[in-house]
């Protein structure tokens, strides 16, 4: 009888986070250790890791600076301190200070080619240099997963944001689709070396958003409410998991169903 509670089991997996102090990736870095993950937190806010009573003995934290011009050689020596990685999680945010200016009206080319550098630019890269590391491993299957958007499959839904200072990011749907094609095509390659790499698309999580927006949101979701970010982690431990042994090249939306209708 198979046993389906073992494809489940992270017990000795390996598991990189970038990103892991953030909203989502903080649920994610817990999920994975609790699941008997080893965790390497990979993130560029050393004190908010040190404040938090929550991390365990189960992980471990690497600084990175994606906006830095060194960010790669530092990933290259986190990979040598740590080894090769079971599973791959990038769901960082990296954005410029101007994020918000990012609308069709007010955007600069020079905000959008910082941005693309920042975080399409540094998931497409880091992702293949762990692939290519995973490559060479000895590990029998391997798990890369990417952070998309429903805005990386669908264009945004202006009226959300109707009686709100929320507008429109057009920096954000380039991205977002860049990495959700970049799955596909590494998902093409790498399959051959039991790599998988899929990707994840959150519809909108609770974040102390103002009432009036968490309305517009609610009223379009099949599911009549945001997502919790432990819904989202929940999604990242099946694909990191065995359960999902031959997924591959998929995008998974997690959006209460907005991408359905």
């Amino acid at each position: 009888m198979t046993k389906y509670r073992n494809y489940l089991n992270l017990e000795n997996k390996k598991a990189f986070v970038v990103g892991g102090l953030g909203l989502i990736g903080q649920e994610v870095s817990f999920a994975l250790a609790e699941n008997q993950a080893k965790v390497i937190i990979i993130d560029n806010d050393l004190k908010k890791y040190k404040k938090n009573k929550k991390y365990n003995r189960n992980m471990q934290y690497e600084k990175l600076d994606l906006k830095k011009k060194n960010a790669y050689k530092v990933y290259n020596k986190i990979i040598s301190k740590h080894g090769c990685p079971d599973v791959f999680i990038n769901c960082s945010y990296p954005k410029t200070a101007d994020w918000k200016h990012n609308t069709f009206r007010d955007i600069s080319l020079s905000s959008l080619k910082k941005n693309i550098d920042y975080h399409l630019i540094s998931y497409t890269w880091l992702a293949k240099i762990t692939a290519e590391i995973m490559k060479t491993s000895k590990k029998k299957t391997s798990s890369i997963i990417l952070f998309g958007s429903t805005y990386g499959v669908l264009g945004q839904d202006l009226t959300i944001y109707d009686k709100t200072e929320m507008k429109e990011n057009l920096s954000y749907s380039v991205i977002k689709g860049g990495i959700v094609n970049l799955s596909r095509q590494m998902a093409s390659y790498y399959g051959k070396n039991n790599i998988r790499i899929n990707t994840i698309c959150p519809g909108g999580v609770i974040d102390r958003q103002n009432k009036t927006f968490i309305k517009n949101y609610s009223n379009k979701v099949p599911l009549k409410r945001m997502a919790n970010s432990f819904e989202i982690a929940n999604a990242v431990l099946f694909l990191a998991s065995e359960a999902s042994s031959y997924i591959t090249g998929s995008t998974l939306m997690v959006d209460g169903g907005w991408s359905a209708i």
